[in-house]
């Protein structure tokens, strides 16, 4: 008969300088907390975070491997599907990528059109975060705020390109098709509205006791870690790094406008929520100044093309300012209808890294807070 191995009391995780054993905790993939299919294993020593690594892959979705049989066409479909929550930004870095190495000159009514579409998704996905992020620290009233202004935005942009989520709007070469009769005036209406009804939704989150209370000093990412892990968006803007390619690389046409980058330099919990409400003003004045634009010019929103899209041999690379941060977009052709390589820098991706070295030394209770702060969708990781 096999002796039973003798019994011992282990006492774990109350610190204290006892004779204590680490606790090992899974939070996810399958956890509300996650925002999806992410795993964290921590480590504990009673409340508190000792270290943190992230896992990720189990959402997995091989956009890049499927970019290598899709042709041009049909490559946006995949591509603005990453990052659920901004769609047109994803296709609208594709469609630069090709154009640059075919040499296609976009008609710049398509150009101002691109922007302005492109401020009305930035507000969108910060909207959800806005409302998403106190959710998950207990203030429930915002997501209401938040997505009574999303569906007003969201009808202009359903009405322009037919979808709510996947736009599907982008082509190599300009836009699928004109935008309705009127359309501009209605899309400013909306901005207009947004714009009136914002602060119902920042006087009750920005200054909160208790939200202050969860978020203030909490999970700081100084601005060398920051750039280290190449974190950008509103997560490097409140680490106090002032970058924004819209005014420091311009493409399309925000050259000719003037950007207002928001930034912060405390970097805490706190700081990338208000940088994230801040550039929600600024995206809704730059979509305005887009649209009167819009209404100047006149002509086709794209370009013809050939029946089958080849993109002369070469590589090339493109990034955009997406709403979480910096989209790269780096395109190999070997003069194929379709790409040997379509490579994905994503924001999600090099941002949701940092969390390995914000959250040892936090308690558990502030692991969602800072969770949450990083505005990460994990299909823009598991790309």
């Amino acid at each position: 008969m096999a002796r039973m191995p003798d019994l011992r009391e282990v006492t774990v995780g109350t610190g204290a300088g006892l004779d204590t054993a680490d606790m090992v905790l899974n939070i996810g993939p399958q956890h509300p907390s996650t925002h999806g299919v992410l795993r964290l294993r921590l480590v504990l020593d009673g409340e508190r975070v000792v270290a943190c690594e992230p896992i990720i892959g189990y959402m997995h979705r091989g956009a890049e491997k499927l970019f290598e049989v899709r042709d041009y066409r049909q490559i946006i479909v995949l591509a603005n599907r990453h990052d659920w929550l901004s769609a047109f930004s994803n296709e609208l870095g594709v469609a630069l990528a090709v154009e640059r190495l075919m040499g296609i000159e976009v008609p710049e009514r398509a150009v101002w059109l691109r922007m302005a579409l492109a401020e009305l998704n930035r507000v969108l996905n910060h909207l959800m975060f806005l409302g998403s992020y106190p959710l998950e620290i207990g203030a429930i009233t915002p997501v209401f705020y938040a997505f009574r202004e999303r569906e007003t935005l969201q009808t202009v942009m359903e009405e322009a390109s037919g979808g709510r989520m996947h736009y599907m709007f982008n082509r190599v070469g300009g836009l699928k098709e004109e935008v309705p009769a009127g359309w501009t005036r209605r899309a400013r209406e909306a901005i207009g509205e947004v714009r009136r009804r914002l602060p119902d939704l920042d006087n009750l989150i920005r200054r909160n006791e208790i939200f202050l209370a969860r978020t203030v000093g909490v999970g700081v990412l100084t601005a060398e870690q920051a750039a280290a892990y190449g974190a950008s968006g509103p997560v490097g803007r409140a680490s106090g790094l002032d970058f924004d390619l819209r005014r420091d690389d311009p493409y399309l046409a925000y050259g000719e406008l003037s950007v207002p980058v928001v930034t912060r330099t405390a970097g805490d919990c706190h700081s990338r929520f208000e940088v994230l409400l801040d550039q929600v003003y600024v995206s809704l004045d730059l979509a305005q100044q887009c649209l009167d634009r819009v209404d100047q010019l006149t002509g086709p929103v794209n370009v013809r093309l050939p029946k089958v899209v080849k993109a002369p041999e070469g590589h090339t690379y493109a990034w955009t300012e997406n709403p979480l941060g910096i989209n790269g977009y780096y395109l190999v052709s070997r003069g194929e209808k379709t790409p040997w390589r379509m490579k994905l820098r994503t924001a999600s991706y090099a941002n949701v890294q940092a969390l390995s070295t914000l959250l040892p030394g936090c308690l558990v209770p502030d692991l969602i807070a800072i969770l949450g702060s990083m505005f990460f969708v994990v299909g823009d990781i598991d790309k």
